[in-house]
């Protein structure tokens, strides 16, 4: 049966490739010089093209740095969920804590890619709204929501022992979108919060150099954190 979808025509192809060598030159520039010292006239420089030429597939910065962003949120909530897929060697570990040693890889593994996206963020440069990197951010929420999350009714997540939340901040999770943690009931929205800081904090902590002094059980320091995390989640969360 012929496809309803016409094939992308050549010059659609080759658009593709020069995008795909654009951001791949761009990723390059970023671990080298960091995402602060982006250069569009460098990036094109080593392709061998025009910075003029360059804006022709990016017109301004800002649309290469929303690129560069998106991709790195895509590759880092791939590498989570190949981690979570993938069987452990100790059949104990809980899937969420593959997925965070996943999360921690990808981010040791690219220090500067991780900066880009949950670093500092660039002077002068405003991610769209309701953009591509809004989207991939909800897609790595997606992961460790039904990891950490995706076990219980929604009886028991409104039933999660939680400190009382102010009648403010829970009309605000109330009101998040139904695609991210606008789906969960208010006091598991906030221990997923609660959750998550402390898993990202840990990798940013060790990402920057700050909890160089463990050495070599800089691993073992974390998968011990999120061993007991996930306890303090289960404890927290009545049973059927």
């Amino acid at each position: 049966m012929a496809s309803d979808e016409a094939a992308p025509s050549l010059r659609q192809r080759r658009r593709g490739v020069a995008v795909g060598e654009i951001l791949t030159a761009s990723e390059r520039h970023v671990d080298e010089h960091g995402p602060a010292g982006l250069s569009l006239r460098a990036v094109a420089r080593s392709l061998g093209m025009t910075v003029q030429a360059l804006y022709h597939y990016f017109p301004r910065r800002d649309d290469l740095i929303t690129a560069l962003v998106t991709k790195a949120f895509g590759d880092l909530a791939d590498a989570v969920q190949a981690a979570a897929d993938t069987p452990p060697h100790d059949p104990a570990v809980p899937r969420l804590v593959a997925a965070a040693e996943g999360f921690r890889t990808w981010a040791i593994t690219h220090p500067e890619r991780f900066q880009l996206i949950y670093g500092t963020p660039l002077r002068h440069y405003e991610a769209p709204v309701e953009g591509a990197t809004t989207q991939s951010v909800r897609r790595m929420s997606a992961v460790f929501r039904r990891e950490l999350l995706g076990g219980y009714t929604p009886a028991q997540l409104a039933a999660c022992e939680s400190p009382e939340l102010s009648p403010s901040f829970q009309a605000h999770l109330e009101r998040l979108p139904p695609d991210g943690l606008g789906s969960l009931p208010a006091p598991a929205a906030a221990l997923f919060l609660s959750t998550w800081g402390h898993m990202y904090g840990l990798v940013a902590l060790e990402v920057f150099g700050h909890t160089a002094f463990v050495g070599a059980h800089q691993a073992e320091v974390f998968r011990v954190a999120m061993l007991n995390l996930v306890a303090d989640v289960r404890r927290r969360i009545p049973g059927p």
